[in-house]
């Protein structure tokens, strides 16, 4: 296909047309419109010249049911709706099209309907999609708004699909830090569901980027959610699942991811959660685990996105030299030792000892009791004491 015809002529049309007629990931569909065109497959589904009956798998059924949708299709009216909430139709070819989507093959979406300013295209190159439960836990939306926020801060955008939940906590912690989100839609884009996130979806509208592969005013049904999915697992660079049961639609976007090739990651939760069940099976298999922002822009971005080291927080005995942490653990936790006897449990000499304990003194670790040395007793904020844990 010439790369410019998709952007000219009567391609764009019969791909609006055709996104009317046939549904989402239509694989069968996608293999006559790479063998014959928009243009041919639009005008053999509307015209009775015996042509149609030559696709491959077409069946008197499915064409019957293809030229009912086809009799309603009026592909001019829906990209002037479009165009009249300010959005445009993208098509495979136009200068705007994520090509990561042609890795779905015959399933790749006919075409976008998108809103919003942004070049679809570059902001789809630095993205990750966050999805998870729409009954999700309060655990499960702070970990999705904080992911969303964390991402957007690094220039990441965040992909989901403006569900309740952990869709609605990600979009809303990107929009939050001022950073980009895009929503991927089972309806129109001009169709505002779930209707409680109407006001969300209106504000990634102006900030970002929703798109949809239905026509204005399609609604969503059960199949076009779990078809929808296919569409954020291949137009991002890696996806997240925060929580999911083990029947999750989230599920079905990671799989999707990983058989594109692309990162698949989950947010552990606690092992008694059912609703952390399906990110667990998930990470016993080619998942990996993530727990912040820093770390998956650590898995799929480029050189240099390193997270931080982890470790725990730093005592004031990390800091000492090896015989000095010697000579301290040779002191008993009650009472006191004679310098001598501390060198001869630390195996060290008598001078040693001594100077590393007038060491030890100065820096609050013991005190001089007598002849001998004891461990500092320092005081809780409860009234309770401790020795030697500074």
């Amino acid at each position: 296909m010439n790369g410019l015809s998709a952007r000219t002529g009567r391609e764009r049309p019969a791909r609006a047309a055709l996104t009317r007629i046939f549904e989402p990931g239509d694989e069968r569909a996608g293999r006559w419109l790479r063998e014959v065109g928009p243009v041919e497959l639009m005008r053999r589904l509307t015209v009775a010249d015996g042509s149609a009956e030559t696709l491959k798998g077409m069946t008197a059924t499915r064409l019957s049911g293809y030229r009912l949708r086809a009799s309603t299709a009026d592909p001019e009216r829906d990209l002037s709706d479009v165009a009249g909430v300010g959005g445009r139709f993208v098509c495979p070819g136009d200068p705007e099209w994520p090509s990561q989507l042609d890795d779905l093959s015959d399933a790749r979406p006919i075409g976008l309907w998108v809103r919003g300013l942004p070049d679809l295209r570059l902001w789809a190159l630095r993205s990750v999609a966050v999805v998870g439960a729409r009954a999700c836990t309060p655990y499960g939306a702070h970990m999705a708004a904080s992911i969303g926020a964390g991402l957007a801060e690094r220039g990441w955008v965040v992909v989901s699909g403006a569900a309740f939940g952990v869709d609605g906590a990600a979009h809303r912690g990107a929009l939050a830090a001022g950073g980009a989100t895009m929503a991927v839609l089972a309806c129109g884009v001009d169709v505002a569901y779930p209707r409680g996130h109407a006001e969300l979806i209106g504000r990634m509208v102006e900030q970002g980027l929703v798109i949809g592969e239905l026509p204005p005013s399609e609604h969503p049904t059960r199949s076009r959610f779990i078809l929808r999915n296919r569409v954020i697992a291949a137009l991002t660079r890696g996806t997240v699942v925060v929580e999911a049961e083990y029947r999750s639609g989230s599920l079905v976007t990671a799989r999707n991811a990983q058989r594109l090739g692309r990162y698949t990651m989950g947010v552990p939760g606690p092992a008694t959660s059912g609703l952390s069940a399906g990110v667990h099976e998930l990470l016993r298999g080619e998942g990996v685990l993530v727990t912040d922002a820093a770390e998956i822009a650590e898995l799929v971005g480029e050189i240099g996105d390193l997270a931080p080291a982890r470790r725990g927080p730093v005592l004031p005995r990390d800091l000492l030299d090896p015989v000095s942490a010697r000579v301290l653990d040779a002191l008993p936790r009650r009472g006191a030792m004679e310098g001598r006897d501390v060198a001869r449990t630390a195996g060290t000499s008598t001078d040693e000892a001594l100077g590393r304990l007038y060491e030890l003194h100065s820096l609050g670790f013991v005190e001089r009791e007598a002849d001998g040395w004891r461990l500092t007793v320092v005081r809780t904020r409860n009234g309770g004491a401790r020795r030697g844990d500074t």
